[in-house]
């Protein structure tokens, strides 16, 4: 893929003897957002955290992961966050009693470790891509609402600047309007070049705004597809979209 932020080849993950993840292979290029969606167990977050490096001891991966044309397979987590990977964990993982303001700040700490003198350039962008964080910004994040904190951890994410966005489960426990709100401004992270990897379990609204997307099914991808390829294919619309074809 021209462009390639992210490459996975033949990514498998085991966990004592149970295989959780068998020949995952999925690109991602710059300014784009690739889905993969699928049902609970299938093996989503395992595929992330084995990209990002950042698998519990009993889990071994194989495989090769290529950022940005370096294989990084071998690199422990800090060093691909270091290189501009980043994951946004189902949990979020806040720090309850700082303020949201010191929230962000603490996601541009690799910058200001590394000697960068701006490493605080990107909080206006932030606060205008979620105004709610400005209004909050020294309210306590453990205060937040569900929605306001996935705000929270996206924005501490993109004030490090990275290049590879992973966000897992972004909708969880959110009312729908508040994820239509979260989704739109994911679409909108196009428009800074940010590679986006997202991992869904509603389906619908990962498929709306993503550009390529893949179907995980017991730990091996079972399909993938472009644009509209999969929200036309019927296996998809009946078993993700809830949907099924009318009978004549």
């Amino acid at each position: 893929m021209a462009n390639s932020i992210l490459q996975v080849e033949g990514l498998s993950v085991r966990y004592w003897k149970v295989e959780a993840l068998h020949g995952g292979k999925l690109s991602v290029g710059a300014g784009q957002i690739v889905s993969v969606i699928g049902p609970n167990g299938a093996g989503k977050s395992t595929l992330l955290n084995a990209i990002m490096g950042a698998l519990p001891t009993t889990g071994h991966a194989s495989g090769v992961v290529r950022y940005i044309g370096e294989n990084v397979s071998a690199l422990p987590i800090e060093r691909r966050v270091s290189r501009g990977m980043c994951l946004v964990p189902e949990k979020r993982e806040l720090f309850a009693t700082m303020t949201v303001e010191d929230d962000l700040i603490l996601g541009a700490y690799r910058r200001k470790r590394a000697g960068e003198k701006n490493f605080l350039d990107q909080l206006d962008h932030v606060f205008a891509l979620f105004p709610r964080l400005k209004e909050r910004r020294k309210q306590a994040a453990g205060t937040l609402s569900g929605g306001e904190r996935q705000m929270l951890a996206v924005g501490r994410a993109l004030m490090g600047k990275p290049q590879l966005l992973m966000l897992d489960e972004p909708s969880l426990g959110l009312a729908p309007l508040i994820v239509n709100e979260i989704f739109h401004i994911i679409s909108a992270l196009k428009t800074t070049g940010v590679a986006t990897l997202l991992i869904e379990q509603n389906a619908r609204a990962a498929l709306q705004i993503s550009d390529y997307r893949y179907v995980l099914e017991t730990g091996e991808f079972a399909l993938e597809g472009k644009a509209d390829e999969l929200q036309h294919n019927p296996q998809v619309i009946e078993t993700y979209l809830g949907l099924t074809k009318k009978v004549a």
